[in-house]
């Protein structure tokens, strides 16, 4: 632990500095874009379940429920992902109902690694994958992305060993935006079939997905877990429904997975012993009755479109997102680090690159209110120092 908290997150130690900041200049005056906490209220839709839900208030409504889930949620979320062709077949028996996201990627990893397994992750990535693959015993190993943030294939290849038990994406990519493309995606799942095969065991693929909904372009979204017969689907309600303190999601797999009954039993154990028992039953029942509602997107396209302008008018070389509600510039001069302080002294709040494993950038959270975004957009410094100020 004293080593995860010397190299842990830089995301919340300049959150940190930002309490300092506002506690001494006023909180309207700091533009703080560190944490992927939506400002956006719920959907009107979730609202409205929760009072019905809270009115009605069945005997078993704050009891336990079986470690995968109530069997009618799951049944429901599982039609929903078979009917919106997310993961066509899927049924009860594939779906765990999980304490969000990073709860389904620790009870996948508890599930199928065993000690010394190695864990494939794509950087940039989620600061805290690595913990999350040593939680379980597992061995991180960091897989660079293409400069377009995209998967290379070649370099996953070589990244392959004996000991390869998994591989965790994420698309539409947190800090990067990119969205996968669908023919890249089945690449890679022939990539990992083949592997797998020499292997004589399988190589798990970990799609994990938050971001699904909160998309800014026309192509389908295709999920990795949908093309491969060893993909496991981690989602989040959090950033969808705008909801990160509920802690609701849910773990699926695929449905030609060879061996799923016995998976999914080791899934809801692991659910069990890892300590989180069961996903929160109120919420289980509440999203179970609006799974189509989403949060308004709009506000979050006027934040990108404002922030890509800003930064292109200042000098940043910047890719506009996807897909989430980051933007993750290229750093003036190489050293983010240096940057984010640089930032700090204008008020600005960003994040670091190198705690997402791609050093040489800066992340912006635009998940903000109109007022900070404006003022993210004026406080940005220019890329060279000598700019404007």
């Amino acid at each position: 632990m004293r080593h995860l908290l010397q190299t842990g997150s830089a995301i919340r130690r300049v959150w940190e500095q930002g309490l300092q900041l506002k506690a001494l200049h006023g909180a309207e005056a700091v533009a703080d874009m560190t944490l992927g906490n939506p400002a956006a209220p719920p959907p009107a839709a979730l609202v409205e379940a929760l009072g019905q839900i809270v009115a009605e208030s069945p005997a078993d409504l704050h009891l336990y429920t079986p470690n995968a889930g109530h069997p009618e949620v799951r049944e429901q979320l599982a039609a929903h992902l078979h009917e919106r062709g997310l993961l066509p077949g899927a049924r009860r028996e594939h779906v765990v109902m999980t304490c969000g996201a990073s709860a389904a990627i620790n009870i996948a990893l508890r599930s199928v690694l065993e000690p010394g397994d190695e864990v494939l992750i794509l950087a940039p990535h989620f600061p805290d994958y690595p913990a999350h693959v040593l939680n379980h015993a597992g061995k991180p190993v960091i897989v660079p992305v293409g400069e377009d943030f995209l998967p290379d294939l070649g370099m996953i290849e070589a990244a392959l060993g004996e000991r390869t038990r998994v591989l965790i994406v994420n698309h539409p990519n947190n800090p990067s935006g990119r969205q996968y493309p669908p023919s890249l995606i089945e690449e890679l799942a022939t990539l990992l079939r083949g592997a797998s095969q020499r292997a004589r065991r399988p190589i798990y693929l970990l799609s994990d997905e938050p971001y699904r909904e909160l998309r800014f372009i026309r192509e389908p979204f295709v999920s990795p877990a949908r093309l491969y017969e060893y993909g496991l689907m981690a989602y989040s309600f959090s950033k969808s429904h705008s909801i990160p303190g509920e802690r609701i999601g849910y773990l699926a797999i695929n449905p030609g997975h060879p061996e799923a009954k016995e998976l999914v039993r080791a899934l809801s154990l692991a659910n069990r012993i890892l300590g989180f028992t069961n996903a929160p039953s109120l919420w289980q029942r509440v999203i179970a009755r609006c799974l189509d509602a989403v949060v308004d997107l709009e506000p979050l396209r006027r934040h990108r479109d404002r922030l890509v302008t800003a930064l292109a008018d200042k000098g940043y070389d910047v890719l506009a997102p996807e897909g989430t509600f980051y933007l993750f510039p290229r750093t003036p001069g190489g050293d983010d680090e240096a940057f984010v302080q640089r930032a700090l002294d204008q008020l600005l709040l960003v994040v670091p690159g190198g705690t997402f494993g791609r050093a040489g950038h800066f992340r912006i959270a635009f998940c903000v209110d109109e007022r900070t975004a404006a003022l993210a957009a004026e406080r940005l410094p220019h890329a060279t120092v000598g700019g404007r100020a």
